[in-house]
């Protein structure tokens, strides 16, 4: 099994899970800054261009909420309740939410704060970022009452949802999200932090950038 990866959200989800989940995996490190993903023989497994890319074999999968169920299916893991229903709905409540609202709002502060950074796009622009904070403390008001209680946001344990809600505002202090004022969750990303796997997803030595355990293309 091969992971296609760069250090952003969406991989760090699956490469957390892989970790947390003990699963073998080769992990592809694609080097945004040349171009990697935009060359043909990756474009083929993945026509977006973008990362996360699972081969396993002959199947080919990308979109990470889908590589995580996999993942989980593999794995036998309830992360991902295959078997449930009833909480697969859950589960799916909040990757939608994550995807249709929550990524939209946070992820302007992430480019902002970090990609700009990354790629030498210059200084963040305060003036797009201004017009986002009405609907990121609206959201962020819905999911700190939601986690009122609780230490995970479905099922009553860590899923998947937790890893793609999280990836989003994982770096919220660097990106400046303004999420400190609500504690539930704080609580709930410290409390991710303490997760091994959740901490430290990246296949890289300390300091290089490069990767120690993978394919660099």
């Amino acid at each position: 099994m091969k992971i296609y990866w760069i250090k952003a959200q969406a991989p760090r989800r699956v490469l957390a899970l892989v970790k947390h989940l003990g699963l073998k995996a080769e992990f592809v490190w694609m080097n945004a800054k040349v171009g990697a993903m935009r060359q043909a023989d990756y474009a083929a497994l993945n026509p977006n261009c973008k990362a996360p890319t699972l081969v396993d074999g002959d199947f080919v999968l990308w979109e990470s909420s889908a590589i995580m169920a996999y993942l989980c299916h593999k794995a036998g893991s309830d992360m991902w309740p295959a078997h449930r229903p009833d909480e697969q709905v859950q589960v799916l409540r909040w990757l939608s939410w994550n995807d249709n609202h929550w990524a939209r709002a946070v992820g302007a502060f992430y480019f902002e704060h970090v990609v700009k950074a990354t790629f030498e796009l210059g200084p963040p622009d305060p003036n797009e970022l201004e017009p986002m904070m009405p609907q990121v403390r609206s959201l962020a008001g819905i999911l700190d009452g939601w986690l009122e209680g609780r230490d995970f946001v479905a099922c009553n344990r860590l899923t998947v949802a937790d890893f793609q809600l999280a990836a989003m505002a994982c770096d919220w202090r660097r990106a400046q999200m303004p999420l400190a004022d609500y504690p539930n969750i704080v609580r709930w990303l410290d409390g991710l932090d303490r997760l091994p796997a959740w901490a430290d997803p990246w296949p890289v030595t300390a300091g290089s950038g490069q990767p120690s355990d993978a394919v660099v293309a």
